[in-house]
C-alpha cells in the first residue's frame, strides 16, 4: 500500500498543473451546484414565508352560509370568522396630492384575527378602519389617517380609515389585498349576517392538510394554503431539480476532463508501468496508482467545492441579492443550506469522479510489459 500512496503522490507532484486544473474543475462544478441550491432553497423558503405571513393555513368556506358552526381541533391555534370581496378603492385628492384609485380583494375578519395573523399589526383595527398592503397604499398614495372608498360590484359605497400598512415581501399580496372587519364587509356587501367561512392558524402548516379534512366534514369546502399554491410549489421543485441536473453536468465534464488527464498519464508512463511489471509490481498494484490518483483528485475536489460553496452561499446569506420585485414577487434573495443537499452532491460527484477513473485503471491493466519492452 505504501507504495501504490508513493507512486500516486510521486505522479500528481510531477504533473502538478495538470493535476490542479483537475482538482479545480471538479472543485468549481461543486461549488456552483451547492451555490445554486442553497439559494433556490432560500428563493422557496422566502416566497412561502412571506406568503403565509398574509395567507392563513386553512380556509374553511360554507356550505350553507346560515349554518357556520365553529370547527374544533386539537391542532388549531388560532381561528377566526371571514367575510371576503372584492372592491374599487379611491382616495380623493387634496393637499397637494392626486386621487388614487385601484382594485383589491378586501378581507372582512372578526375576532379571532390577530392570533391567524400573529405577524401582522391589526392593534389599531376596529369597525370603520382598513389595513392595506403596502404595495396598494403607494398605488392609492395613502397614508395613515386617510380615508378610502371602497365601492362593491353592487354600486354600494362606504369610507374606511386607513391605520395602517402591512408588508410580506410578495408583491402579489402587499398590491392587491386589504383587511377591515367583518362588520365593514358585511356593510359593504349589504348583508347583514353575511359570511364566507372560517380562517385557521395550525401548529404546523405542513398538517394543513390533514386537520383541513377532519375539520371539514360536510359544513366546509376546505383549501390550504398548499392547495392555493400548489402550482407555484409543483414549479419551485421541478426548478429545483432542473437547476441540479443541468449544473451537475458541470461536474461530469470536470470528471471527464480528470480522465483524460489519467489516461495520458497512463499512456506516458506506459514504458515505466511495463518496466514496473517486469521488476514485480502485480497489475493490481499499478492500477491502484491510477485509480489512486482520481480517488485523491475527486475527495479534494469535492471537500474544496463544498469549502467554497458554503463559502459563497453564505456570503450570498450575508449580502442577499436585490431582485426585481415586479417578476418574482420577492425583493431579495435569500439563502437556505441544507446539509442534505451538500451530502447527496457529494456522494454523486465522488461517485462519477470514480466511474471516470476506471478508464485509465482499465487501461493500465491491460498493459502487456513484454509487447512494450521489446
Amino acid at each position: 500500500m505504501r507504495f501504490i500512496w508513493f507512486l500516486a503522490i510521486r505522479h500528481l507532484r510531477y504533473r502538478r498543473t495538470q493535476s490542479l486544473v483537475t482538482l479545480s474543475g471538479v472543485a468549481v462544478g461543486i461549488m456552483v451546484l451547492t451555490t445554486a441550491l442553497s439559494l433556490t432553497n432560500g428563493f422557496t423558503r422566502g416566497l412561502m414565508d412571506s406568503t403565509l405571513k398574509a395567507v392563513p393555513h386553512i380556509f374553511l368556506q360554507a356550505l350553507d352560509p346560515a349554518k357556520v358552526p365553529k370547527p374544533a381541533h386539537a391542532e388549531i391555534v388560532g381561528a377566526t370568522e371571514y367575510f371576503v370581496t372584492k372592491a374599487l378603492l379611491t382616495r380623493r385628492a387634496g393637499q397637494g396630492r392626486s386621487a388614487g384609485v385601484d382594485f383589491a380583494t378586501i378581507w372582512g375578519l372578526g375576532q379571532g384575527r390577530e392570533k391567524v395573523y400573529p405577524r401582522l399589526d391589526f392593534s389599531r383595527l376596529k369597525p370603520g378602519t382598513i389595513v392595506l398592503g403596502s404595495a396598494l397604499a403607494r398605488a392609492l398614495g395613502a397614508y395613515p389617517g386617510d380615508s378610502v372608498f371602497l365601492l362593491s360590484a353592487g354600486q354600494k359605497r362606504i369610507s374606511l380609515k386607513v391605520v395602517g400598512f402591512f408588508q410580506t415581501g410578495n408583491l402579489l399580496l402587499d398590491a392587491g389585498h386589504a383587511f377591515t372587519t367583518l362588520e365593514d364587509v358585511r356593510s359593504l356587501m349589504d348583508e347583514p349576517k353575511g359570511i364566507t367561512g372560517y380562517q385557521l392558524l395550525v401548529k404546523d402548516p405542513e398538517r394543513a392538510g390533514q386537520v383541513a379534512r377532519e375539520v371539514s366534514g360536510n359544513a366546509y369546502f376546505a383549501q390550504t394554503w398548499q392547495d392555493l399554491n400548489r402550482t407555484l410549489i409543483e414549479q419551485l421543485a421541478l426548478q429545483k431539480r432542473v437547476i441540479g441536473i443541468v449544473i451537475f453536468l458541470i461536474v461530469g465534464v470536470a470528471a471527464l476532463g480528470m480522465a483524460n488527464v489519467l489516461v495520458l498519464a497512463v499512456v506516458e508512463k506506459t514504458p515505466d508501468i511495463a518496466l514496473l511489471r517486469v521488476m514485480g509490481a502485480s497489475g493490481l498494484q499499478v492500477a491502484g496508482v491510477f485509480g489512486l490518483e482520481g480517488l485523491l483528485l475527486g475527495s479534494l475536489g469535492v471537500l474544496l467545492g463544498n469549502l467554497l460553496g458554503f463559502a459563497l452561499s453564505k456570503y450570498f446569506a450575508w449580502r442577499p441579492m436585490a431582485i426585481p420585485g415586479e417578476l418574482y414577487f420577492l425583493t431579495h434573495l435569500s439563502v437556505e443550506i441544507k446539509p442534505s443537499d451538500f451530502l447527496w452532491v457529494s456522494g454523486l460527484s465522488l461517485l462519477v469522479v470514480l466511474a471516470a477513473s476506471l478508464l485509465p485503471v482499465l487501461r493500465t491493466v491491460r498493459v502487456k510489459p513484454g509487447e512494450v519492452l521489446r
